[in-house]
């Protein structure tokens, strides 16, 4: 069987790097035209500015050059595939309206969406959290992906079919410590990917989420080798996932084949979530 999403018009949201980019390159390798959004695109003047506004790790990344918005958008394009990169704030709903109405003017529709858009640098026990901190997280992991699929919902009904794909996290299952804010809002994805799922399967609109585990991207590498083992140990592979595994799920669930499942969160966590020892 092979899994084709020829004719699909897919947004990825945060998809300059990580498992965003990794979601994008291969929805376009399975022949859906891809579009990328992000706050930081290579090419914005005000870089600089949207880096510091939204803390320290989209900082590091931009200086450190982790930033492949259009860069993702040309490899799509050499695949054949049409390709867009926008500069997009989840949290701004007039943007993320002007932003939808356009990939449906230029592309013709709007069949997938992938919200991966998140913050996940608030590390610290309760008595710490930074009250900012914790608001910019609901805004941007829970009511960034509230507000791309309240945009993209029209369009998914108006074509009667419609894949949403939510990134949640192990964080969101298990808790986790020092995370008060990232482990709430990824469980809050889940609640929210359970009711979009009731509410879209009468216009043949599923929503699923993923729930990683330990993946292997940028941020991952940026972690002190001693708590790269304390999380790989974890796992029952001993190993972080690659970029890929997330992605090969999302291709899987935007699928005609995956037409009947939906309100679910399916772990691609390496097992992490099993008693190991």
């Amino acid at each position: 069987m092979v899994f084709s999403l020829e004719g699909k018009v897919a947004l990825v949201t945060g998809g300059s790097r990580g498992l965003g980019r990794a979601d994008a390159l291969a929805l376009a390798g399975a022949g859906a035209d891809v579009v990328i959004t992000d706050i930081l695109v290579e090419s914005d003047s005000q870089g600089q500015e949207t880096a510091e506004k939204y803390g320290a790790l989209q900082q590091v990344m931009r200086a450190s050059g982790a930033v492949y918005a259009e860069k993702t958008r040309d490899e799509i394009r050499a695949m054949g595939r049409r390709s867009a990169a926008y500069k997009m704030d989840v949290t701004d709903k007039a943007q993320v309206a002007a932003v939808f109405a356009r990939v449906k003017e230029e592309f013709g529709g709007l069949h997938i969406l992938v919200n991966n858009a998140g913050t996940l640098d608030h590390v610290a026990q309760l008595e710490s959290q930074s009250d900012e901190l914790w608001e910019r997280d609901l805004r941007v992991n829970l009511t960034g992906a509230f507000n791309c699929a309240k945009a993209v919902w029209p369009y998914m009904k108006e074509q009667d079919w419609g894949r949403i794909i939510n990134m949640a996290s192990v964080a969101g299952t298990l808790g986790g410590f020092g995370q008060a804010s990232y482990a709430t809002t990824k469980a809050g994805l889940l609640g929210l990917t359970k009711t979009l799922a009731l509410e879209g399967a009468r216009h043949n609109i599923t929503c699923n989420a993923i729930v990683p585990g330990i993946i292997g991207t940028e941020a991952y590498h940026m972690s002190s080798p001693k708590m790269k083992e304390r999380m790989e140990a974890r796992t029952a592979f001993k190993r972080p996932g690659r970029p890929e595994d997330i992605a090969h799920a999302i291709v899987f669930l935007a699928t005609e084949e995956a037409g009947y499942i939906t309100g679910q969160g399916l772990h691609v966590s390496g097992g992490i979530d099993l008693f190991t020892f």
